[in-house]
């Protein structure tokens, strides 16, 4: 290995930093944690002036003697389980007779490992050769082997036949691509009834995952389509037309006929893509992430699913419920916030359009209230590419697109369906229509930069510019738009980092060409792609830390609302607790003092994803606690300026002391990290605001079912859900959040 020239020794930097725990007084057991917490929090970050990189950090831990010598009882942790897991899911280390040495002393740790590691999909790893080894004398490794295989037959026969149906695609270029997976969206994805606000959790969730399979062959035909593909030309675009669109739209005798074949084909793919989508996140995935469960096999070739703790299995499934009341929560706070601003007695935009445009405003407000209000945006905001863009404009801007795309091209859609009874004829009417009238009503649409602007820049009047601003109006193009000639780069030269799905960056641009799907613009989740954008692609942004340095300001300030005294950013001053680092926020009412720590990230749509957060960010967030709500004690304790601050002098002993993480993301909800609980600083909101009706759709306006005396319904439900009937205290805001009492609803 390289050393900078300030190391002239070659000393294992685990080792030492094992030894000098050992030095400070700590036992065999708790050096070992310590440096195995180091490890997985990617620590040292350098060596010397040089970065440490991952690779560098796995050779050295798992070729250290302080790793290579440890007890057995220093492998029973959870933190060791984690370390062997990371092992196992990488490649270039190997230490086969350290793992034989585990697997020996604990089968049931190294099936864990393996479990966590994700292996179960990645069989042609040095790491699966190594097990293979130790099964031949090791009967319960070997058991685990043979489910392994039947994972690993599983998963191979399903990629061979996606593959083998990509081959039948291979000559689409991704424009014609889109236009198959138009077709097919119409066809399959349109929804029967826009009569209702709100489409059921698990039909949107069915076509997510259509969604999520068109997205996957997107990206495979991207990184290996031509470069002159993903830049057509006006005349290679018309033939594209002509041959892959028209003849469906228009059959003729005389013209080209409909490629049957290639839709079919486009078909048969998509399913296979999505059965092999749905074996990692049901079966791969779940035997993976998913400790609720066990596999247990029945046969040759056939695996059962075992229940071990149902509590631990529902968690994921409560967690999605709470997102979705979640949804509904910010759609009453928006409404209530349209109502008060003026605009419920002004008419927006044409007469034909009003209620459309209401929604949209509404809808824009709602979505920018929880960028604000938990992920701590400002109204401008700067993007992942420097672009300067104000908030409220680029989240109507997509709600009115998304208004627009439902009520000209998925409702009109629906009318012709219900009277020709065949989507092709029906979206043949729908094209007759805008070419009628001048407008583009094709499966999907595409247009120039300049045309595009033309159209977002009436949705930025306002009273500064009451004729729009073509600036903003660049700017919010901008910041919804996917360009897939870089992400083709990308994708060939196997960079890594995160791709933009088609529901978080719905424009996507081809060189000069950009175009729009009206069936993801018309039916996504705004608030997920507007948060995703910015917090998931674009956690990298400027803005970023400005961001989380708000969010705990303004959660400070409710806080004080309800009379807390509110310390943020709080360094400890006893060097002896130094390591603790800073506190984030400190509140104290009465004798009962709360530390936060705050954690803001993105909304996963995993089991995977949810799993690696509480195992990494989650997981460092409990260990940070655990140096520092002693560290807040001690000072308490010693009478210092924050005892003062925090309006606590006299005795310190009758001081009750909490330690939570307060996360902006629904995942691991109430799960416990460190012995610290974690809960969403959205139900941290609700418990301060006293709203928690706002969940339970208390005007029947998202179900439907509202009618005019639904308002004194909920005049009565929001009395009745009140979490403090007596009156807000600091004991009944901490039993509030701990017992989860914020999602219960009132009368059940």
């Amino acid at each position: 290995m390289r050393r900078s020239p300030e190391d002239t020794t070659s000393v294992n930097l685990y080792d030492r930093l094992f030894e000098q725990q050992l030095e400070a007084g700590a036992s065999v057991l708790l050096a070992a944690e310590n440096v195995i917490d180091a490890y997985l929090d990617n620590k040292p970050a350098t060596r010397g002036k040089q970065k440490y990189s991952r690779h560098q950090r796995d050779s050295d831990f798992w070729s250290s003697d302080f790793v290579n010598g440890m007890p057995s009882e220093a492998w029973q942790s959870e933190g060791a389980t984690l370390a062997l897991a990371r092992y196992l899911g990488q490649e270039p280390v190997a230490n086969p007779l350290l793992l034989e040495r585990v697997a020996a002393e604990s089968p049931q740790l190294v099936r864990q490992a393996v479990r966590y590691s994700g292996l179960v999909l990645q069989q042609h790893s040095p790491r699966r050769a190594e097990l293979d080894r130790i099964a031949s004398s090791n009967p319960d490794i070997a058991e685990f082997c043979r489910m392994l295989d039947i994972f690993d037959g599983a998963y191979r026969e399903r990629v061979a036949t996606v593959e083998m149906w990509k081959k039948m695609l291979v000559d689409l270029s991704p424009f014609e691509f889109l236009i198959y997976a138009s077709l097919y969206a119409f066809e399959r994805l349109n929804p029967a009834d826009f009569t209702t606000p709100w489409i059921p959790v698990e039909e949107r969730n069915v076509a997510e995952g259509q969604w999520q399979a068109i997205n996957d062959i997107l990206i495979w035909k991207l990184a290996t389509a031509s470069a002159t593909s993903l830049r057509p030309k006006e005349k290679n675009l018309m033939r594209s037309l002509k041959t892959h669109l028209s003849p469906f739209l228009f059959p003729s005798p005389d013209g080209p006929a409909p490629r049957h074949d290639i839709r079919t084909a486009f078909e048969t793919l998509l399913g296979a893509q999505i059965e092999l989508n749905s074996f990692i996140s049901r079966s791969a995935d779940a035997f993976s992430f998913d400790d609720g469960i066990e596999f247990v096999r029945t046969g040759e070739r056939a695996l059962d699913i075992v229940e071990r703790d149902a509590l631990l299995r529902a968690a994921w499934k409560r967690d999605g419920r709470k997102l979705e009341r979640l949804h509904g929560y910010w759609f009453y706070r928006a409404l209530d916030a349209f109502f008060h601003s003026g605009l419920a007695t002004e008419m927006i935009g044409l007469p034909e359009n009003h209620e459309a445009n209401r929604v949209a405003y509404i809808r824009a407000i709602r979505t920018k209230l929880q960028l604000t209000d938990v992920y701590g945006l400002d109204d401008a905001v700067t993007t992942d590419s420097g672009v300067q863009v104000d908030l409220f404009q680029a989240l109507l801007a997509t709600e009115l697109t998304s208004a627009f795309y439902q009520r000209d091209f998925l409702q009109a859609f629906v009318t012709h369906l219900n009277e020709t009874g065949h989507w092709a004829p029906a979206l043949s009417l729908l094209a007759l229509e805008g070419i009628a009238t001048g407008h583009n009503r094709f499966p999907l649409t595409w247009s120039d930069r300049k045309a595009k602007l033309e159209r977002i820049v009436g949705w930025t009047v306002s009273k500064k510019s009451p004729r729009g601003s073509p600036l903003m109006a660049a700017a919010i193009l901008d910041f919804w738009t996917n360009d897939l000639v870089t992400l083709a780069a990308r994708l060939r030269q196997g960079e890594p980092g995160l791709h933009p799905k088609l529901f978080e960056r719905p424009i996507l641009k081809m060189d000069r060409l950009l175009i729009q799907l009206p069936w993801i613009f018309g039916l996504q989740n705004n608030s997920t792609a507007a948060i995703n954008n910015l917090r998931r692609i674009g956690a990298r942004r400027g803005d970023a830390r400005l961001e989380t340095r708000r969010i705990e300001e303004q959660l400070g300030r409710l806080f004080e609302s309800r009379g807390f005294r509110v310390v943020l950013n709080w360094q400890p001053v006893d060097e002896s607790d130094a390591r603790a680092g800073e506190v984030d926020l400190i509140c104290a009412l009465g004798r009962i003092v709360l530390v936060l720590e705050v954690k803001s990230t993105f909304i996963r749509q995993s089991q995977r994803d949810a799993w690696l957060h509480g195992t990494t960010t989650l997981r460092k967030a409990g260990h940070q606690l655990r140096r520092k709500v002693p560290a807040v004690e001690r000072a308490l304790s010693e009478g210092s300026d924050l005892a003062a601050e925090l309006n606590l002098a006299g005795d310190a002993g009758s001081v009750s002391i909490h330690g939570w993480i307060v996360d902006t993301s629904i995942e691991c909800d109430h799960q416990r990290f460190s012995g610290f609980l974690k809960v969403s600083l959205e139900e941290v909101l609700i418990a301060l605001r006293d709203d928690r009706h706002l969940l339970n759709d208390p005007e029947g306006i998202l179900s439907g079912r509202y009618q005019a005396d639904e308002l004194a319904i909920a005049d009565d439900a929001q009395a009745e859900a009140s979490l403090y009937p007596g009156g807000f205290t600091v004991e009944g805001f901490i039993d509030a959040v701990e017992k989860e009492a914020v999602w219960e609803a009132p009368g059940c």
